[in-house]
């Protein structure tokens, strides 16, 4: 069994003149971040892997997750072709992880997140907003073979405050 959790970034602000990257969060980031960890943290019974995309908005929301959920830093990795807006190029990625890892957690952006959460699950979303976390299981053993997943959880900010 293979368990993917896909988060998509927090608000950011518009407020700087700064590339796209670099674009931080706002401050109802962090508030919703730990909105959505309170209501996610009993459900998660295993250790697994945080994949993250280097754009500040992501990173800063997946290290968030990583300090108030207790993933040890080797569990962490920053995966540059994850910054895509790109459904396709997001679900490529995704089937490189390693097989012995049973649960993965990717932090990225919109569509591509919304894009692979309608694909892979059962269960259609107009849109995955900010912080907005949903996790999908399939009943395979290599990441390669996710195709088709069950929705088991989602959990958007608005709705859990």
């Amino acid at each position: 069994m293979k368990r993917l959790i896909l988060v998509r970034h927090g608000k950011s602000s518009w407020d700087y003149d700064v590339p796209d990257d670099e674009r931080p969060l706002k401050e109802r980031a962090f508030n919703d971040a730990d909105t959505v960890i309170s209501a996610v943290k009993d459900q998660i019974k295993e250790p697994f892997t945080i994949w993250s995309s280097y754009a500040k908005r992501a990173l800063t929301t997946a290290k968030i997750f990583q300090e108030k959920l207790d993933v040890p830093a080797a569990s962490f990795e920053i995966r540059d072709d994850l910054y895509t807006f790109n459904g396709n190029e997001l679900l490529n990625e995704i089937k490189t992880c390693e097989d012995q890892v049973q649960t993965l957690m990717v932090f990225g952006h919109n569509p591509a997140m919304t894009q692979v959460v309608n694909h892979l699950g059962d269960q259609h979303f107009d849109n995955i907003p900010t912080t907005g976390l949903t996790w999908l299981e399939f009943e395979v053993d290599s990441w390669e073979d996710i195709r088709h997943g069950k929705t088991i959880l989602y959990l958007f900010p608005k709705n859990l405050s």
